[in-house]
């Protein structure tokens, strides 16, 4: 299933699409979490929804501690931010949004539940970069981009640069 697993880019309809709600965790679904955390980490990033692969179930996977050496990998399934708290800016970037990065204000705080991928309760409290990057995942469930949290302006002149590459990229092809 990786081997056919991609990353789907801006301006991609399955990026604003909101997921469903994940009923039952079968193989299927656990070859998914698989995929997306060598996905993430080849990348390479620290955090991804499923509907960056394309798939619409509320998934994400996200690296523990994205700053340290190794892979702490996690998943919550149907992830739900129940407490947000403070207020952070953070420079975020998206492996879904090439080449564009852009201060973003967000929450320094956040307690997000769902369940792992044996279907057991877990909770996460989180601050600094990992509340930012649970935040991003759940944004992504629910058919946001972090371009939505910034200027028109900012947004307007990443489209136009977005327009500018894929024009490059025809022309070459």
């Amino acid at each position: 299933m990786t081997g056919m697993m991609e990353i789907h880019t801006y301006p991609d309809p399955v990026l604003r699409a909101k997921a469903e709600a994940v009923e039952n965790i079968d193989d299927e679904l656990l070859a998914l979490i698989e995929g997306m955390g060598e996905v993430m980490y080849t990348a390479p990033g620290i955090g991804l929804a499923a509907n960056q692969v394309g798939v619409l179930k509320r998934v994400i996977v996200f690296d523990r501690r994205p700053r340290e050496k190794g892979r702490d990998t996690a998943v919550l399934i149907n992830p739900e931010i129940v407490l947000a708290e403070d207020q952070i800016t953070w420079e975020e970037a998206c492996l879904s949004v090439p080449d564009f990065s852009a201060e973003v204000a967000r929450k320094g705080q956040v307690k997000v539940t769902g369940l792992d991928r044996r279907g057991n309760p877990s909770t996460i409290e989180a601050d600094d970069l990992l509340a930012v990057c649970l935040q991003h995942e759940v944004d992504h469930l629910n058919g946001t981009l972090f371009i939505d949290h910034i200027s028109a302006l900012k947004r307007t002149l990443y489209k136009k640069k977005l327009m500018k590459m894929l024009k490059e990229q025809a022309d070459k092809d």
